[in-house]
């Protein structure tokens, strides 16, 4: 395996491959001086490890060959420009036309080309392996329902399928199973049995740690004394949004979406009002003075030519009367001195016109929204997912170029383009009022800094963050968590979040999501039946293996279409499961691997314990 990247995602991927796939993986990084390289190197040190370091400053042909992607299984492009991701792709795919590609890619449509172009180009070599595809991945959208479900709901773990989303329910100990429950997917360990998001519970399965995927018997003896995770149907997906990106274009609406926020009464400040009523007064009293001893035919003239004299833009009065000429050289002077307050007032207007149209702050009444601060590539995402499911968000950004910004005015999402850790940023965004706050800076010290603010602020508020150094994400919530025991506190590596599906995808998997759980983590695939020993023409009750993987959901063939049932998420125990169905399941990682390659699927499987 080989993994070509830039940032956290390639050393958690690595650490995925290496641990828990147990791969031998060549891992190329621009340097080992940086913090990710550091760890790659690490890794690459430790005798255990199966990790190889090369360092590379781009992934030309010459670093692919000499990192062994001509006899590589598969190679993943994880660096964060998506025109560098494109260019190896094409690479590796002439180096290796059996290799198997995973590209990380910020540009959906972009992605969605660039697999039917490389499965092509696999599909003229020679001798194709039939396992040559092309996965295009966003780390920003595999982690996107987690944050935003923490955010909005309070707590993470969801799973969408076909227009549904499905989401992980704590039941505290002692606590009987709810109607709405489809499936019990872990137990708790005692430590944390009310948090599965926890990173600091015990790291092996037993009396006191966490068990994924046991069998009900189980559960139901351990619900008394521990907490449990159960999959749960929440809502339906806003089937209103494709409706939203494919709307009319309706000018009054655009107009008043371009227009209707900006800050036009600065234009009504005192300091412009005094210099153009002194302005209009001068006017005024030369065009009276004109009236009165120059008067001019016809009446318009006694206005037009004072201000034509203020503004230098007449001509000489030499032929006109005495008075003529006297009141235009007092209309001069009083245009010396009064033309450039009235430059200097305009320009001050329209720089503050200029500032405070960047902004578009919410409204003094907002209150229980979500406050969302960073529109890179994951805030871009996430905004879109809130503002699709109808929750209110007011937005922070720095940088008005990033990704994001375009989105929010499109949007009409009250924007801030300023720092979030500058005095009074954060209240021009009213955290004291909202409900939660999501920190997705690429910066782990400012996103900490603008936490702890906020906290101060709003002790009660719902905080997730996004922080890229795991062991620094388990402390920040450890500490957070204890401070503050009656608020909700999450932190989140986007790369720990991503690294799973990835990792699935480099060895063939086809990933849902992934749903932590304490220290582990939960996979959920969809399989179609034919050719599964472990699934074809068993039952779902002896389908199920414990701690390995539990079926979900089934879907007859022909399901989904148009008068065809979708899948079922409440199948009958002792229904046989056929060729042409497909199910959904939950897997630990190693299950998933023995699911797909039948390695270590030893002995009989007596199903999960009525």
């Amino acid at each position: 395996m080989v993994i070509c990247g830039d940032d956290g995602l390639a050393h958690r991927l690595a650490v995925e491959l290496d641990a828990v796939c147990g791969e031998v993986v060549t891992v190329v990084l621009p340097s080992a001086d940086d913090e990710h390289g550091a760890r790659v190197a690490a890794l690459h040190r430790d005798p255990a490890s199966a990790v190889h370091l090369q360092i590379s400053a781009r992934p030309d042909e010459a670093t692919l060959r000499a990192a062994g992607v001509a006899r590589a299984a598969a190679l993943a492009l994880t660096y964060r420009d998506d025109q560098v991701n494109v260019t190896a792709a094409l690479l590796a795919r002439a180096v290796n036309p059996s290799v198997r590609l995973v590209v990380r890619m910020f540009n959906r449509e972009r992605g969605s080309h660039l697999e039917r172009l490389l499965d092509r180009a696999a599909g003229l070599c020679d001798a194709p392996a039939p396992d040559a595809s092309t996965t295009v991945l966003s780390d920003a959208d595999t982690a996107v329902p987690e944050l935003v479900a923490a955010a909005a709901l309070g707590h993470g773990h969801t799973l969408q399928v076909e227009g549904k989303v499905f989401r992980g329910v704590v039941r505290p100990a002692g606590t009987p199973t709810h109607a709405t429950d489809l499936a019990t997917l872990a137990v708790l360990s005692g430590a944390h049995e009310d948090d599965p998001a926890s990173q600091d519970s015990a790291e092996t399965a037993g009396e006191d740690g966490t068990l994924l995927l046991p069998d009900d018997r189980t559960a139901y003896h351990r619900q008394f004394t521990h907490g449990r995770l159960t999959l749960e149907e929440v809502v339906h997906l806003d089937t209103a949004e494709p409706a939203r990106r494919a709307r009319r274009f309706r000018p009054v609406r655009w107009l008043r979406a371009r227009f209707a926020h900006l800050p036009w009464r600065v234009f009504r400040s005192r300091q412009l009002a005094a210099v153009y009523g002194s302005l209009a007064a001068v006017v005024v009293a030369l065009s009276t003075a004109t009236a009165l001893f120059a008067d001019e035919h016809p009446w318009w003239k006694n206005f037009y030519l004072p201000l034509l004299d203020i503004f230098t833009m007449g001509d000489p009065a030499t032929e006109e009367s005495p008075a003529r000429r006297i009141l235009q050289l007092l209309a001069g002077f009083v245009g010396l001195a009064v033309l450039p307050l009235v430059v200097a007032a305009t320009m001050n207007a329209t720089e503050a016109f200029r500032t405070a149209s960047v902004n578009h702050p919410p409204d003094d009444d907002v209150s229980g929204h979500i406050v969302l601060v960073g529109l890179g590539m994951v805030g871009t995402r996430v905004l879109d997912r809130l503002r699709s499911t109808g929750h209110q968000v007011v937005a922070i950004e720095r940088d008005p170029r990033a990704r994001g910004v375009a989105l929010a005015r499109e949007l009409g999402v009250p924007l801030v383009l300023e720092d979030a850790t500058a005095p009074g940023v954060l209240d021009l965004a009213r955290v004291r009022q909202c409900g939660s706050l999501l920190v997705l800076t690429r910066d782990d010290g400012q996103n900490l800094d603008i936490v702890m603010t906020v906290r101060e602020a709003n002790p009660a508020v719902r905080v997730v963050t996004r922080l890229y150094d795991d062991a620094f994400a388990a402390t920040v919530q450890r500490t957070l968590r204890a401070s503050y025991p009656d608020a909700l506190t999450r932190s989140r590596s986007v790369s720990a979040l991503a690294a799973p599906s990835f990792a699935a995808a480099m060895m063939g998997r086809h990933v849902l999501g992934v749903m932590p759980v304490e220290r582990g983590s939960l996979l959920f695939t969809c399989v179609d039946v034919a050719g599964h020993p472990e699934l074809e023409g068993r039952s779902v009750h002896q389908a199920f293996r414990r701690r390995e993987w539990r079926v979900l959901a089934v879907r007859p063939a022909g399901g989904g279409a148009p008068g065809q049932p979708a899948f079922d998420w409440r199948p009958a125990q002792g229904r046989v499961l056929e060729a042409g169905d497909r199910v959904v399941m939950a897997t630990t990682r190693r299950g998933l691997d023995v699911l797909m390659t039948g390695v270590g699927a030893n002995g009989a499987n007596p199903g999960p314990t009525p």
